[in-house]
C-alpha cells in the first residue's frame, strides 16, 4: 500500500493531551499562588500547596503520556502505567468500535490490549483515521513475512 505512512509513526489523542497539561499547568500555577498570597500560611504549608499542586500536574502529565508507536520491527503501546512492544505478528487485528474508549489490539495469545494513544475523546474522526492507519500497517507488516 503505497499511502501508508513511512515508519516510526507515532499516535497520540492530541487535543486530549493539550487539554491534560494545559489543566495541569493552571492547576498548579492557581494552587501555587494561592499558597503564596495566604499570608497566615506557614513556609511548611505553602510548601504543601506546592507539592499538592505539582503532585496534581504530575498525574495529569502521566495521564497525557500514552501513544502508540508503530515502527519497522513492531508497535510500542505506552499506557499509562505500562509499555508494552509488540511484533507484528503479534498483532491479529486493530478494533474502535462504536462506543469504544479507545483501540483495543487482539493478539495471538488470545488477549486483547487496550492502546490507549488511539482514543475518540474529543477528536473521533482522528482516531478513527489512527486506527485506520495502524490496521492497515498491521496488516501489511504481519502478512509481508509470509511465504
Amino acid at each position: 500500500m503505497s499511502d501508508l505512512p513511512t515508519l516510526p509513526v507515532t499516535f497520540r489523542p492530541g487535543r486530549t493531551r493539550v487539554v491534560l497539561l494545559t489543566s495541569g499547568v493552571v492547576i498548579f500555577a492557581v494552587i501555587t499562588l494561592v499558597a503564596l498570597l495566604l499570608d497566615q500560611l506557614s513556609p511548611g504549608e505553602k510548601l504543601s500547596f506546592v507539592f499538592t499542586g505539582a503532585i496534581l500536574f504530575g498525574v495529569l502529565a502521566t495521564l497525557a503520556r500514552v501513544k502508540v508507536v508503530a515502527a519497522e520491527d513492531g508497535v510500542t503501546v505506552v499506557n499509562i502505567a505500562s509499555r508494552r512492544h509488540l511484533e507484528w505478528a503479534e498483532i491479529l487485528h486493530v478494533n474502535l468500535r462504536p462506543g469504544d474508549p479507545w483501540v483495543f489490539l487482539n493478539l495471538s495469545d488470545g488477549t486483547s490490549l487496550p492502546a490507549l494513544g488511539i482514543q475518540p475523546g474529543i477528536a473521533k474522526e482522528r482516531a478513527i483515521a489512527d486506527a485506520r492507519t495502524l490496521r492497515a500497517l498491521a496488516e501489511a507488516r504481519s502478512t509481508r513475512d509470509l511465504p
